[in-house]
């Protein structure tokens, strides 16, 4: 059997294997566009299968990068974007398999696998953030966890579309007849059919652990807000007596009760507290405070 690595798309490798192998121009095109969707296209003596292998950027968002796969029955070629290193542990990973199991369908079965299983890393990690917003929306709502919610909310979107489309690939792979693989691994096909089923019911139940999140974060603030209301109408409240007491002998009108005493403004001074904690016993009383 032989395995091409081939881990620069625009290489004349990849023509010289076209060549070789018969393979066709369109699909040699589809490995040197990128952005594809995965899927799986049965050729002339092959099957060519796009999959999807999630990158993490420095900026800790998601990247969906290409990762191509010709299978022929004495030949694997693997077409990966340069510089990846999520692809290089997939490849590393499947050539570590003992020589006895080096058939083309098996590690094309190993490289298939290892794609899926690594989703599962960047499903522990949406846990762990969607946990740590939760707690943020409860207790600390901020503009920033506003926009980590919906910066995860679309990291989701893009991890959903890639795993339904990988669900589909992995679908017609457990009922193809194919010569090129062999009946043995039919089981084997079917577990990872049944590994990207789970993981997309993993997807649809945090895109509803965040929708929580932000109807958490949503009522967190609308509830300090309330708070806020709460306290600045009670303040107002307590200071109207002094302010209407304040504002009757503010007026330059002559007869108002003790204007003219030399005591007056220790009257008018216990008048406003008077009806101040008149006013506080009332609102205590019908429990508003």
């Amino acid at each position: 059997m032989d395995w091409h690595i081939i881990t620069d798309p625009a290489s004349p490798e990849l023509d010289s294997l076209a060549e070789r192998y018969h393979l066709h121009p369109l699909h040699i095109e589809d490995c040197r566009h990128r952005n594809q969707s995965a899927k799986i296209e049965e050729g002339d003596g092959y099957i060519f299968t796009v999959l999807k292998v999630m990158r993490q950027l420095p900026d800790e968002s998601l990247h969906p990068a290409d990762f191509d796969i010709f299978l022929g029955a004495d030949f694997v070629i693997t077409v990966s974007e340069e510089d990846c290193p999520e692809m290089r542990a997939i490849i590393d990973q499947a050539r570590r398999g003992p020589a006895s199991t080096q058939r083309p369908d098996q590690v094309y079965y190993r490289l298939t696998d290892h794609v899926v299983d690594s989703y599962l890393p960047v499903l522990d990690r949406f846990d762990e953030t969607i946990d740590a917003l939760e707690d943020e929306a409860l207790e600390s709502p901020a503009p920033a966890t506003l926009a980590r919610i919906f910066e995860n909310k679309r990291g989701l979107i893009v991890l959903r579309r890639v795993l339904v489309n990988t669900r589909d690939v992995a679908g017609h792979l457990q009922r193809t007849e194919s010569p090129l693989i062999a009946r043995d691994l039919w089981p084997f096909l079917r577990d990872v059919y049944d590994h990207v089923a789970r993981n997309l019911d993993t997807v649809e139940m945090q895109r509803d652990l965040l929708n929580g999140a932000l109807d958490v974060y949503l009522s967190s603030v609308a509830n300090r807000t309330n708070q806020v209301m709460k306290v600045l109408t009670v303040l107002g409240t307590i200071a109207l007596p002094a302010l209407v007491v304040s504002g009757i002998y503010g007026m330059n009108v002559k007869g108002l009760p003790a204007a003219e005493s030399p005591h007056g403004l220790l009257l008018i001074g216990a008048v406003m507290v008077g009806s101040t904690v008149a006013l506080l016993y009332i609102l205590k009383r019908f429990r508003w405070l």
